[in-house]
């Protein structure tokens, strides 16, 4: 279950299933008993469970699970925002069924609450939270006692993960069908707890008729095209990845890039080294070749050997003038390219002249930029509102430039020229150290290098990325990661049935 619906798609998806011939309320009844199940599960002894419905659709599955809970013995008492006549379709047929009390939903009301149960808003909310809602959400939070959300945590937007105001903190969230971009981007996934896919009979064939193009990133999104080493192969069919190198007093993030190259699997890494530099590269890359490259009229002679089939540029290169150059010579070259730090924000008062070199090549190119380096590349050339989502801005930037785009941080996103976008949710906090970045951009530059395509590649790379960090836990620096994808590597390969040959 790798594909993400918006809010937009997923109503669709029960448009689609209630044409097909599946009741509405069937589906609210579904649901309302795994939100029942979850609550079981999670708190079996729970005493005095408050759900707290709001008007619409997710009020609905909150009346299904009390009904439900009641039945097996659990205290209940079900909350209500607005007034009950104003319920329509199936949350007023859910609410007839429910046979127990409804009272006005208050902050006084939470009293005692041994578990709650938020149905109030779900991820349709296009609004801000206000007056006695919002009130509601924070007595919700103060209240002490565990919360399993229906859908979304109240207050959380389901396409952006934006706080509308206020947003319910749940341990645990239950949805239906799919996940929504909600559940993985930043702050909305921090809302979430532990998330739970229910399946509630919406049949997967209705995601032909929707044509999903987000996903979570996960091994099932590029695993088809992640390459796996053959027996018959070697070095020279692994593909050769080239690292540009800073002068030598920066070297440091090139020789993190190339090593992540040369774990990422790529049969051989060169770091292209200015003249001063050659001697510290060489010194400290026992791995990885070193050639001198002191201009663009070197790398272009260099990358003329198509044996030479990616390149990395940016990582520690210095911004200017100079690095503008060797990029330019990159992009000209029939070779993958990846740009990442200072050979991003090298074209920021000049950003055309960089998208009119990637979208005049056939190879692929793939843009790594952080959050500042984002801004600085693309400004406002998005023209979207505030209230677009991060994969929305990510999408408007590959098509602006031609290229891949990878916008780092705790909620990475890639996004090809052709709209597909993937979100990843793997990476831990400790990611966050000087270095990091420059291992990943290697690790993207090493797959292109054994012929991944750009979306795949970029996608694949995060989650390794993400997954190393995770091996080398809390205190890692830059250098432990490329060391760290080895366990990765070895759990990934099991998973494809790619073992180590007999």
């Amino acid at each position: 279950m790798i594909e993400l619906l918006t809010p937009t798609e997923m109503g669709e998806a029960d448009r689609l299933a209630i044409a097909g011939g599946i009741a509405g309320i069937e589906l609210m009844e579904r649901a309302g008993l795994a939100v029942a199940n979850a609550t079981v599960r999670r708190h079996p002894g729970a005493p005095q469970i408050r759900i707290v419905a709001g008007p619409g659709n997710n009020g609905g599955d909150g009346f299904v699970a009390a009904r439900i809970l009641a039945g097996r013995g659990y205290p209940v008492r079900v909350l209500l925002l607005g007034d009950r006549a104003n319920l329509k379709g199936d949350a007023a047929e859910a609410a007839r069924c429910w046979q127990g009390p409804i009272v006005p939903a208050s902050p006084q009301g939470l009293s005692g609450a041994g578990v709650i149960i938020d149905a109030l808003y779900g991820a349709g909310l296009d609004r801000p939270v206000e007056a006695e809602a919002r009130a509601l959400v924070e007595a919700i939070n103060a209240a002490g006692a565990p919360v399993i959300a229906v859908d979304l945590p109240s207050g959380i937007h389901g396409a952006s993960g934006a706080v509308m105001g206020a947003a319910v903190r749940a341990a645990a969230t239950v949805t239906f069908f799919r996940r929504k971009p909600g559940h993985l981007l930043l702050p909305g996934r921090t809302h979430c707890g532990a998330v739970e896919v229910a399946d509630i009979g919406i049949p997967d064939g209705v995601l032909e008729r929707i044509g999903p193009r987000l996903f979570a990133n996960a091994p099932g999104l590029w695993s088809a095209h992640f390459p796996v080493p053959k027996v018959e192969g070697h070095k020279y069919t692994r593909g050769h990845a080239v690292v540009g190198s800073g002068g030598v007093a920066s070297t440091g993030a090139a020789r993190l890039a190339a090593r992540g190259a040369l774990r990422a699997g790529a049969g051989l890494v060169t770091i292209a080294s200015p003249a001063d530099a050659v001697a510290v590269n060489a010194a400290g890359s026992l791995s990885v070749m070193v050639r001198q490259v002191d201009d663009a009229a070197g790398l272009s002679a260099m990358l003329a050997d198509r044996r030479l089939n990616s390149v990395l540029l940016g990582p520690g290169g210095g911004v200017g003038a100079g690095l503008r150059e060797l990029v330019l010579a990159a992009l000209a070259a029939e070779c993958a390219v990846v740009l990442d730090a200072d050979a991003l924000t090298s074209f920021a008062g000049a950003p055309e002249t960089l998208f009119s070199a990637i979208v005049t090549r056939s190879s692929v190119t793939i843009l790594t930029p952080h959050d500042g380096e984002f801004g600085r590349l693309f400004g406002k050339a998005s023209e979207l509102t505030d209230k677009a989502a991060k994969y929305d801005h990510v999408r408007c930037a590959a098509t602006l430039s031609g290229a891949t785009v990878l916008l780092k941080g705790a909620d990475t996103v890639v996004a090809g020229p052709d709209g597909r976008a993937s979100i990843a949710e793997n990476a831990p906090p400790w990611l966050a150290t000087g270095g990091s970045g420059d291992v990943l951009a290697g690790i993207v530059t090493g797959l292109l290098a054994q012929g991944m395509p750009a979306f795949e590649a970029a996608s694949a790379a995060v989650w390794l990325h993400g997954e190393a960090g995770n091996e080398a836990g809390p205190g890692l620096i830059a250098e432990d990661l490329p060391d760290a994808l080895r366990p990765v590597y070895r759990r990934l390969f099991a998973s494809l049935g790619a073992g180590a040959p007999n």
